[in-house]
């Protein structure tokens, strides 16, 4: 993670972006769209970017919480729009599209950078996410790894059946299990991307199963929760728990030796202050990549104090 932010500091100071950004008179504008502000990924992404703004004495940041509503979301951003913002940072994930303000924010010339989510058949100048099959099938070979190519894994699912990030997690991680002697059992009803949801699923999936040797939950949140449940049921010793994300708790439980066995890396704070940066590189005339898949990085106990950070947001 410090050796990303440092490339992408260096790329911003390489370019004078700070110097012909603060030079400009007027002041820049950013609109920052948020399909909701209540996980801690979303929370921390846009916690993000503003930590990263002030180093901008012109940068004036207007953040947009939809509310979980597509409605609120599409107002949001004509509201934007009229307040005549030099560019948008948006992460509206689990959104697969939203082609009537897009079309508006491309028929106002304004840029697009896309955080997490890639919008499909949409416009937009740039985006800078992880890959989440290609993550998840690394930590679908690490769970084969841990459980020695045989067992019953559990899979839990954030919902609705037409998410793609969760499918692709999913998918990615059973693309690694297949032709192994695990046994996979999806979970019927969904988590809801918390740790709440991941809690009560656990819980009803434990009733059920008295054999479950490990759980892939789709993020870190239901991950937790999930060991909450695998706790409170006393068979900690017994399950492991895999996720997604790489949320600082998750990586405090895996530091610590507890049965939470690994996650991929996802995060927010680096993806939400590189999206940050390169608006402003697109803003001062830069040319950027389209595109900007994360690595591909597990992460478990032998690495995780390279990513542990006591202090970050996520």
């Amino acid at each position: 993670m410090k050796h990303i932010m440092a490339l992408s500091i260096f790329l911003v100071l390489l370019l004078g972006i700070v110097g012909t950004v603060q030079a400009q008179a007027k002041e820049i504008k950013i609109g920052v769209v948020t399909l909701q502000m209540r996980s801690p990924y979303f929370i921390s992404m846009v916690r993000a970017i503003e930590a990263e703004a002030p180093q901008f004495k012109n940068v004036k940041l207007f953040v947009a919480d939809g509310r979980g509503d597509v409605a609120k979301v599409t107002a949001d951003i004509e509201d934007l729009i009229a307040k005549r913002v030099d560019g948008f940072i948006m992460n509206i994930s689990p959104l697969e599209s939203l082609p009537g303000p897009m079309a508006a924010i491309k028929k106002a010339g304004i840029p697009v950078m896309l955080l997490n989510r890639k919008l499909r058949g949409d416009p937009y100048t740039s985006w800078i996410g992880a890959d989440n099959f290609a993550t998840a099938t690394g930590v679908g070979e690490y769970i084969v790894k841990r459980l020695e190519g045989k067992g019953i894994l559990l899979m839990m699912r954030g919902g609705p059946e037409d998410n793609s990030t969760g499918n692709a997690r999913r998918d990615g991680v059973l693309s690694k299990v297949k032709g192994t002697n695990i046994q996979t059992i999806i979970a019927p009803a969904f988590g809801g991307w918390t740790e709440d949801g991941g809690f009560k699923v656990m819980e009803d999936m434990l009733a059920k199963h008295k054999k479950i040797d490990a759980v892939f939950c789709e993020n870190d949140s239901m991950g937790l929760g999930a060991m909450k449940a695998i706790r409170d049921a006393g068979r900690s010793k017994e399950i492991l728990v895999f996720g997604f994300d790489g949320q600082k708790e998750a990586l405090r439980q895996i530091m610590i030796g507890s049965n939470y066995a690994g996650t991929g890396h996802n995060d927010a704070n680096t993806i939400g202050r590189m999206g940050f940066q390169r608006m402003m590189a697109i803003l001062a005339g830069a040319t950027v990549d389209t595109d900007t898949p994360f690595p591909v990085r597990v992460i478990n106990k032998d690495n995780v104090a390279k990513y542990y950070d006591p202090d970050s947001i996520f």
